[in-house]
């Protein structure tokens, strides 16, 4: 097998769906936390929201030059989103039972508590292989 061929799709390992508690306010009939089903996003998936979500700003000053802006909060609710793969934050009923209409809105009504909403966010950017800057920083020092 040629060192190439490694590198050859078929070789590539396939990340698996993870269960994770969102938040302790919904519980099943004895009680425990409902546990979600999360995936790890592509690529390409990630630059379709972050497309999504960056819009150009006049820059003060020079006429006709924009600059790009990113939403940060519509960016963050829209990973969360796609990457919750069960419940489907997609589905008419779920986001009817919660007054929403897109499932950015339903995410955030699903998990209302802001600390359960951070740590989810935390989890989900870590899976998807952001990592902490300032971690990364410490590592390098030592």
């Amino acid at each position: 097998m040629s060192s190439l061929s490694l590198f050859f799709k078929k070789n590539k390992k396939q990340k698996e769906n993870v269960k994770y508690v969102a938040t302790k306010s919904l519980c099943d009939e004895s009680g425990k936390p409902l546990e979600w089903t999360l995936r790890a996003l592509t690529t390409a998936e990630n630059d379709e929201i972050r497309d999504s979500c960056t819009i150009d700003v006049p820059i003060t000053g020079k006429p006709n030059q924009f600059r790009p802006k990113l939403n940060t909060s519509k960016y963050l609710a829209k990973l969360i989103s796609k990457t919750v793969v069960e419940p489907n934050l997609y589905d008419k009923e779920l986001q009817d039972s919660y007054g929403v209409m897109t499932p950015e809105e339903l995410i955030k009504e699903m998990v209302d508590d802001p600390g359960e909403y951070s740590a989810l966010l935390q989890f989900v950017q870590k899976l998807n292989g952001f990592t902490d800057i300032n971690s990364d920083i410490e590592e390098a020092k030592n």
